[in-house]
């Protein structure tokens, strides 16, 4: 269950590295597999400790930029009718824009099954496997 101030591991190439939850869209509380929710990026992909100079030029978004993403995984996991639980050890998601487009071409990693039936199906094309 991802809410406010939830760090998460960003599973795309956009260029994120790590996220924040700013906000869950909708009526919601809590955000499960396959919910949207507003992103603010704190670390970005290849960044250096000692400085931006390592950058590379095909980051799409940089820190401090204010996107939308998708749950693709949670620690808590989900358990669907045949009682098979899939957890993971990591929060992930994948950034978005508004229409609901993936910023980043490539998934790296599992993502959830749940994304099938929540009408994600290109996030689910991306990605290697689902569980």
């Amino acid at each position: 269950m991802i809410q406010l101030k939830t760090m998460l591991n960003c599973i795309d190439n956009s260029g994120a590295a790590l996220v924040e939850c700013a906000l869950v869209v909708g009526q919601k509380k809590h955000a499960t597999i396959g919910d949207r929710f507003v992103a603010i990026v704190q670390k970005q992909r290849g960044a250096s400790d000692a400085g931006m100079s390592t950058t590379s030029a095909a980051n799409k978004v940089k820190r401090g930029d204010i996107r939308h993403a998708i749950v693709v995984r949670t620690k808590r996991g989900s358990s669907d009718r045949t009682a098979v639980s899939c957890a993971s050890t990591t929060n992930a998601c994948v950034l978005v824009n508004k229409s609901g487009d993936p910023i980043g071409t490539r998934v790296n990693g599992v993502v959830g099954a749940e994304l099938r039936r929540r009408k994600w199906s290109k996030i689910l094309s991306m990605a290697p496997t689902f569980a």
